[in-house]
């Protein structure tokens, strides 16, 4: 009940800044507004969301050269590269901010996904994982995750993101996802992502 109605009044209220951001990336950039991702939800059954459309239109394709080329600056898992080609000029500030979440809102009022959870792994990075990477599917992923508390950016193994992730499941409690989500929010407010 807290995913759904702090979602839905979010969702609301930010309606205007969401209309604002697809209009600038409609105009900045030829592609859709939304970039219409295939993850693994819970129990790894496959589920769409979406995001704000922060990379060129092939961005999927392009990704499997610069793995090929060493370019991934994570372990195995996921892709991260701080200066990412693919990225474009709206799509830097949207993903600064995190703002290129937002869309993603709506997939926790269906209840595909939750506020706080383990980080989604798209269908394309699945054949990455490790079976004991599994254990991270009992529970819906989270728009936020407690990588954020670790430090998102100075964490570049999968495994750690993996370990981190259920060790979160076996502890869980509200009064830590309250802590994740705080520490989200002055994450976010920082600009500090990338």
């Amino acid at each position: 009940m807290l995913d759904f109605t702090v979602s839905l009044v979010l969702l609301i209220v930010l309606m205007p800044v969401m209309l604002f951001i697809g209009l600038a990336v409609k105009l900045s950039h030829a592609g859709p507004i939304l970039f219409r991702w295939e993850i693994l939800g819970r129990g790894a059954r496959p589920i769409r969301s979406y995001k704000f459309r922060t990379m060129v239109p092939d961005a999927e394709q392009l990704e499997e050269t610069l793995r090929a080329q060493g370019q991934n600056e994570m372990t195995s898992v996921y892709f991260k590269m701080r200066d990412d080609p693919r990225v474009t000029s709206v799509g830097r500030i949207l993903r600064k901010f995190s703002l290129d979440e937002l869309p993603s809102l709506w997939s926790v009022v269906k209840g595909d996904m939750s506020l706080v959870g383990p980080r989604p792994v798209r269908l394309t990075e699945a054949k990455h994982l490790k079976d004991w990477h599994y254990s991270r599917f009992v529970v819906r992923p989270g728009l936020t995750s407690p990588w954020i508390i670790d430090g998102k950016g100075d964490v570049k193994d999968f495994d750690t993101v993996a370990a981190s992730d259920i060790e979160y499941i076996r502890t869980w409690s509200l009064w830590h996802d309250l802590m994740i989500l705080y520490t989200t929010l002055l994450y976010v407010i920082s600009g500090s992502n990338y």
